[in-house]
């Protein structure tokens, strides 16, 4: 079955940096895109972002363009999201998920994982 497993959450003092890896399985990840969003407590889950995987391109919202970089391992069916400069307003439980076009919309999305807790905070 499809499955896709978040890890790598922490707490972080501002300006450090974290990789988060999202493990999948059960499908064939060449055909698809993995987006990543994020959700912060009384916020609604916004898109920080997308790798497809078809072509290559990688697409990243306003608020995380040149401090995130999504990134795969082919060997290990893996997307990585290394994220540098990090600012407490980027706390929150992020997710990775998968879909059929790169796009900001979370209902697009068909498969996610269960989340990974992310608090930058000195």
């Amino acid at each position: 079955q499809v499955q896709l497993v978040e890890s790598g959450g922490a707490l972080v003092q501002p300006g450090g940096s974290l990789r988060l890896s999202c493990a999948t399985s059960g499908f064939t990840l060449d055909y698809y895109v993995i987006g990543w969003f994020r959700q912060a407590p009384g916020k609604q889950r916004e898109g920080v972002s997308c790798f497809n995987n078809r072509d290559g391109r990688t697409h990243y919202a306003d608020s995380v363009k040149g401090r995130f970089t999504i990134s795969r391992d082919n060997a290990m069916n893996t997307m990585y999201l290394q994220m540098n400069s990090l600012k407490p307003e980027d706390t929150a439980v992020y997710y990775c998920a998968r879909a059929s076009f790169c796009e900001w919309v979370p209902n697009h999305y068909d498969y996610w994982g269960q989340g990974t807790q992310v608090t930058v905070s000195s």
